[in-house]
Parts: C-alpha cells; sequence; structure tokens
C-alpha cells in the first residue's frame, strides 16, 4: 500500500471514529465530482443530468465536474483527500477499488441506489463489502477489437489471425502506451493468464500463461512488426491503423471516419473465448462536507433513466438495460449484433482487468519490471521472473 494511501486511509478512519464529516449541514450546497474524462460529448451529458437534479432541488447551487488527467487520476485525488481538499464525489477506477472499498474513504450507498436489486452481481463485486455498496459502478466497459476494414479484408478470429493481418499495418492499444500494463491483460487473458492468484497473494507473471502470452506480444512488436513499438504514436481513430482493443466509449469518434470499421469481441486465444472488462465507480467521499446531498444526487446520476443517457458512453450494470436493443438507441454509431457480442456477451462472461489493495504501488513495481521487455533481444521468462521477484513481497503484505 503506498505512504500516501495510507494516509488517506488513517484519515477516513479517523473521521469515521468522529462521526463523518457536516454531510447534514443546512443552507446552499455546492457538490464536487472529480472525472478523468475531458470529452465534451461527455461533459455535456454530464451536465445535462446535473442541471435537472439542480432544477428540483434549490439548496444545491453548483454541481461541478472537476477533471483530472487520465494519468496520474488517483495519486491526484488520494494527495486531495489527504490535504483536506476531498471532492463530494468521485470517479474511482477498478484498479483503486479494493484499496477505497476496504480504507472506509467512502460513504455506503446501496439505500440511495435506485433498484439496486437489479444490479449484475458480476459488476458490483469490487465495490461491496460486508453485503454494502460503496460505490456505484457506472461503467462496466468489456474490451472489443476495432478494425479498419478498409486494411483488413478478413476478419480475424484469433490472435493469430489478427496479428498476421495487422503486420506492417498496425493493432494499437491506446491506453497501453507502455506504461499501463494492465490494459495488455485484454490479450493475455486468451492464454489464462493472470496477474496474481485468486487471493491476491501469489504472484502470476512467472506462469506458463503469462510467459506464452508475453512471448507472443513480444513478438507482435518486435518481429511481426504489428503492435508499434516504444515511442511510436499511431491513431485507429485517424485512419492509421488496421485495429484497436478499446471500449464503445471511444466509438464517438468514429462518427466522421473516412474509413470503414466494424467492431468484434476479442479474438479467441488458445484457452478459447474470453472477455476483459475495465470499469469505473463513482462513490461519495466520506470527507465531503456536504456528503449526505451528494449521496442523494449520486442516487440520481446512476437511477435508470440516467443510466440509460450513460449508456452512450458507459455501459450499465442494470440488467433492464443490458440488452442490445436498449444499448442501440443511445449507440447509433454500433450495430445491434455488435453490441450483443461485445458489450451484453461480454459482461456476462468477462473478468475485471487486474486489481489489488495497494494498486498503486503495485502498478509503479511492475511498469519498473518490465521495462526490459520492450527491447528486441529480451529475454521474456528472465523479464518475468523479476516481476515476480519485485512484487512478491508486495503480494504478501496486504
Amino acid at each position: 500500500m503506498s505512504r500516501l494511501l495510507a494516509l488517506v486511509i488513517t484519515a477516513a478512519l479517523a473521521l469515521t471514529a468522529c462521526g463523518g464529516g457536516s454531510s447534514g449541514r443546512s443552507g446552499p450546497k455546492s457538490l464536487r465530482m472529480t472525472v478523468w474524462t475531458a470529452n465534451e460529448a461527455h461533459l455535456k451529458l454530464l451536465g445535462d443530468i446535473a442541471a435537472e437534479y439542480r432544477a428540483s432541488h434549490p439548496d444545491v447551487t453548483e454541481i461541478k465536474f472537476d477533471t483530472i488527467p487520465a494519468d496520474g487520476y488517483t495519486t491526484t485525488l488520494t494527495t486531495q483527500i489527504a490535504g483536506g481538499n476531498a471532492p463530494d464525489l468521485a470517479w474511482i477506477l477498478e484498479e483503486s477499488a479494493p484499496d477505497f472499498v476496504s480504507s472506509g474513504a467512502l460513504v455506503p450507498i446501496r439505500g440511495e441506489v435506485e433498484k439496486a436489486d437489479e444490479l449484475v452481481p458480476s459488476a458490483t463485486k469490487l465495490w461491496e463489502s460486508d453485503g454494502e455498496l460503496y460505490a456505484y459502478p457506472f461503467s462496466t466497459s468489456p474490451f472489443g477489437l476495432f478494425v479498419n476494414t478498409d486494411l483488413v479484408k478478413e476478419l480475424p478470429a484469433t490472435w493469430e489471425q489478427a496479428v498476421a493481418a495487422a503486420a506492417g499495418k498496425n493493432l494499437v492499444l491506446p491506453d497501453f502506451k507502455y506504461q499501463n500494463w494492465a490494459v495488455l491483460s485484454a490479450i493475455w487473458r486468451g492464454w489464462g493468464a493472470n496477474a496474481w492468484s485468486e487471493d491476491g497473494r501469489q504472484c502470476g507473471f512467472a506462469g506458463p500463461e503469462m510467459k506464452d502470452a508475453m512471448a507472443f506480444i513480444h513478438k507482435a512488436i518486435f518481429t511481426d512488426k504489428a503492435i508499434p513499438g516504444p515511442g511510436t504514436t499511431v491513431d485507429f481513430f485517424a485512419g492509421d491503423a488496421a485495429m484497436a482493443i478499446s471500449q464503445i466509449s471511444r466509438a464517438g469518434a468514429l462518427k466522421d471516419a473516412k474509413f470503414g470499421w466494424t467492431l468484434l469481441p476479442l479474438p479467441k486465444g488458445p484457452k478459447g473465448d474470453y472477455a476483459v472488462i475495465g470499469q469505473a465507480g463513482v462513490g461519495v467521499l466520506k470527507r465531503s462536507k456536504n456528503a449526505e446531498a451528494a449521496a442523494d444526487f449520486l442516487g440520481f446520476f446512476t437511477n435508470a433513466a440516467n443510466s440509460a443517457k450513460l449508456a452512450q458512453f458507459f455501459p450499465p450494470a442494470r440488467r433492464s438495460l443490458l440488452n442490445a436493443d436498449t444499448l442501440a438507441k443511445s449507440n447509433p454509431l454500433i450495430k445491434p449484433e455488435q453490441l450483443q457480442s461485445v458489450v451484453v456477451d461480454g459482461i456476462g462472461k468477462g473478468v475485471v482487468k487486474p486489481s489489488h489493495r495497494g494498486q498503486e504501488e503495485l502498478n509503479q513495481t511492475i511498469r519498473a519490471a518490465l521495462d526490459p521487455l520492450w527491447k528486441p533481444d529480451a529475454n521474456v521468462g528472465e523479464v518475468l521472473d523479476g516481476v515476480c521477484a519485485k512484487i512478491k513481497p508486495l503480494l504478501e503484505r496486504s
């Protein structure tokens, strides 16, 4: 666990012992929600939902959406909390869920959530403890494979086929950038690889499945020239790549695309069909000065009607909305059959990207330990053995 997050947890627990923040104060209230999106369409939708809420809650004078860059988002958020400048509500990455849920930093919200019993259990698992819900999974988004059909004539069914088709034409992972290692789980889960055991205490990087998967990825980068190498930026959404591993929230960038494209489930790996999910929750910070009002707004923000609106960018966790026809209403660029195979089926069978207590420190350690892998002559097995040697103490103490 990082020192910074330990400070946050200590502050949160101290606050709990004192009975919480000034959640019940009367008078005008201003709410602030931290988010990592700067997308104008996202922010407009959030603003419209906030305006509708304020129209019936005149005591809430402002709802501000505070954009923090995705790179370093959690560090900035925890710095704000530890420094006494906690937001009222915050988006939380799936990788940080174990720390935030276990820390006591969040207000329990199950009672505020409309029709909480219709939430898909696999989607709420990360955000629960002892039967209570501490953040609402507003985005449960499986990764899919966007394909430029002008560059790829035969759609790939397997990773071998995908890499062969992308050789010299680029298969990109927009969120990876040789930093965000967990994005690679969208590939290596197809080999049955795991970053760590189910209980989080045993390292999986040195296992045979991970070594085979990472050897495949390394070959795709340096031998097949399919995945762009370190320091190379290629934009699929500008038409510069054959394929991209991403989520439906990126589809809006293809509205005026000058090339043909389609969306497929992730290709089959040696272990067959699988899906990997990126998830985001929204929670109320216990250190909020207006936690009661913030929790009420969270209930409105995540109700069935607003979840349907948010589904344009953020696939919902509500069973009533998890069907292709409903999702198609807010995702006109994506065909219903694509939404069914990638999103609906993906949520049903998928696993969430790796998450663990102390994830911030784990991320930094794994990223540094993987750096030697991103060279043409790297010894994949030795590098992955080294990753386990580095993170073993972190896993065992968490």
